[in-house]
Parts: C-alpha cells; structure tokens; sequence
C-alpha cells in the first residue's frame, strides 16, 4: 500500500490534474477514470481534474469528457487508467505532462509511468480506485455519483460478477458500493441496454457461429456483414458474449473488420488465452484478451493458435 501513499503524495504536488485511459473504452475504463475524477474533485476542490479521450455512445449514460489545451498539459500530472501498454492510452498527449502515473490491473507489460501500481489480483481498475478512496479512509467523502462508476465499471469486468476474476474482496467492495443512494437496478439495465435495430445482428451472430468438438468457436463479421445490418463496428463487438453460454464452450474469438484491421476479441473459460494474444501482438487478462490482425489468413493462424490450446 506504499504506492496509494506515493500517488496521493504526487497528486497532493500538483494543482493540475489529467486523467486517461485506453482507446475503444469499456465500462472498467470508463469506471475508473471518471471514478477517480469524482473523488478527486470532492477530496480536493481546488484543483483542476480533467478526464480525457473519445466517447463510446453506449457508454454515453455513464458520464462525458473534457476538452484539454496542449499547455494545459504543461504544468499537469497525468493518471493513465485501465491500460496496460502505452500505445492503447486514448490521446497521446499524456507523455506531455510532468509526471506520469499507472493504475492497472493488466499483466504488467508495459511500466510506461513514472509510478507505476498494478495489482493483477485486482477484479477491475475500478476495484483498485476504491481500495486507493479506502485506504485513505474517504468512503465518508465520496459520494453517490462517485460510488455509481465504480460499481459500473466492477460490474462490466467481472460481467455481473460471473467472471472467475471475481474474489471475495470484489462482493466485498461491490457491498460498501450498494451503500450509497445511486439506483443500481436501472444503471444496470442502462448497461445491458442495446438498440432495437442491433437486434438482427445478434440473430446472425447466434445462426453464423463455428465451433468444434475441442469447444473452439470463432464468429467472423466482415465487412460485408456490418453493411447488412447497418451496424458499426464497436456495436457489433457488444455482441462478443452471445455465445457465450455453450455447452462445451471453452475458447472463443469474435472478429470484425473495421476496414484497415480485424479487432479479434478472445474470451475463455479458465483457460489462460492471453499469451496467444501476446504472440500476435495483443494483450489483455488470462480469459479476456484482445488483437489486431491485418487479414483473414493472419486471423486464421490466430484461430488455430487458440485451438491448440485445447490439443496441447
């Protein structure tokens, strides 16, 4: 716990604070980052605290971002959320601050900060801002809003709880959550929520599905496919989970042309998949990684990488 009294040290030095997170942003992401935004601002309310990057639309109900000037970053700590290598930090200016910090609880890469805590144990990044607000006895000072984006962004990773990232300490943290006035029925419901016209798609995804007799299944989404259903791309990958409920199901990958590379979403069950992610460039948890691929065929040896897996 020496490293939340180093950060809250560094964050206490500057009147400037600027908080990222990772491109293509999921609810821990988001979660954390304006998690920790929130309960900087009540800790400290003089002190300018900027989150920054792209929104993702359906993630829109969970909170919106800043715009920052190039010299604000001058003078300003920068926090990096939810990220385990540099490249995947959304807007590069974060190295133009002077100082640089890392919370995350991804496989530890990539130490690009300064001061760097990374805590693989922890369900989410999320998890790790509220035992951050905890260890510095503040559950007293945050508050619903606060308490609201944590809880979202532990129930994106653990997918509601389910995930075998989920410990004792996470139902625990989960509890001291619930304790505050936000509705988390409805912001639950918000989550899961998708458009009506995204419906078909979740149809072809169920009826286009491939899997084998080692319970490796892929699903393709060209190009083709995205103009059918008149779906984006980062709509389309909120669909990553629907088969997720197979019988027999022990590796999937769910793939979707984004026109200059295929974005190759891998997900098991107990088994470690992140190390094929790393040899084709990617990264991500044991059972929840991701890749950039650049054609089919290179997606096919990613394919069969995966299912040797199950051989080996």
């Amino acid at each position: 716990m020496n490293t939340f009294n180093e950060i809250m040290n560094r964050i206490e030095q500057e009147d400037t604070i600027i908080i990222h997170r990772h491109v293509r942003p999921d609810p821990d992401a988001y979660g954390s980052q304006l998690g920790l935004k929130s309960y900087l601002q009540l800790k400290f309310p003089d002190k300018n605290i900027y989150a920054v990057g792209e929104s993702e639309p359906s993630l829109d109900f969970m909170g919106t971002f800043d715009a920052v000037s190039d010299d604000t970053y001058k003078e300003a700590l920068v926090i990096v959320c939810d990220t385990a290598n540099a490249p995947r930090i959304d807007d590069q200016r974060f190295a133009n601050g002077k100082g640089l910090i890392k919370i995350d609880h991804h496989p530890a890469l990539d130490q690009y900060g300064e001061l760097n805590y990374v805590n693989t144990e922890a369900s989410s990044t999320s998890e790790i801002i509220f035992d951050i607000i905890a260890h510095f006895n503040d559950t007293s000072i945050i508050d619903a809003e606060t308490a609201r984006l944590l809880y979202l962004g532990i129930v994106g990773d653990t997918g509601r709880f389910l995930f075998s990232n989920t410990s004792a300490h996470t139902m625990e943290v989960g509890a001291q959550l619930l304790k505050y006035p936000f509705d988390h029925t409805a912001e639950l419901n918000k989550m899961a929520e998708k458009d009506p016209k995204l419906m078909p798609f979740q149809g072809y995804v169920l009826q286009n599905f491939e899997m084998n007799d080692n319970g490796f299944a892929k699903v393709q989404i060209t190009q083709d496919v995205l103009k059918q259903f008149d779906i984006k791309p980062n709509e389309a990958s909120q669909f990553v989970n629907t088969i997720a409920d197979l019988r027999g199901l022990k590796i999937w990958v769910f793939a979707v042309d984004e026109g200059e590379d295929i974005r190759c979403r891998l997900r098991s069950k107990k088994v470690v998949i992140n190390d094929v992610a790393q040899q084709f460039g990617g990264g991500g948890h044991p059972n929840a990684s991701g890749v950039t691929v650049y054609s089919w065929e290179e997606f096919d040896r990613l394919a069969e990488a995966l299912n040797q897996k199950l051989i080996d």
